[in-house]
């Protein structure tokens, strides 16, 4: 394997040390899209947000009950709520 150059290694351990803070922002746009879409879009957006939420330690019985529910107002407070931890 190819040693990593210095940018490289800089570039990685910033992407780990904020990963927290990308899955937010990736949350609020998938937020974003839940409430346009429509259809398989909609349950394929779902499922990315479901993926997301799981990367940011939130309960699998919550999980279960958005992506159940099919309502984005429910992603959306929990949205929030993440937003006030930061």
């Amino acid at each position: 394997m190819a040693k990593r150059t210095d940018y490289q290694q800089r570039a990685i351990k910033n992407y780990y040390n904020n990963r927290d803070a990308i899955m937010v922002q990736r949350l609020g746009e998938m937020l974003t899209d839940l409430y346009l879409a429509e259809g398989k879009a909609r349950a394929r957006i779902l499922a990315r947000a479901a993926g997301a939420l799981e990367k940011l330690g939130v309960p699998p019985d919550q999980i279960q009950k958005i992506v159940q529910s099919d309502n984005p107002a429910l992603l959306a407070a929990l949205y929030q709520q993440m937003l006030e931890k930061k």
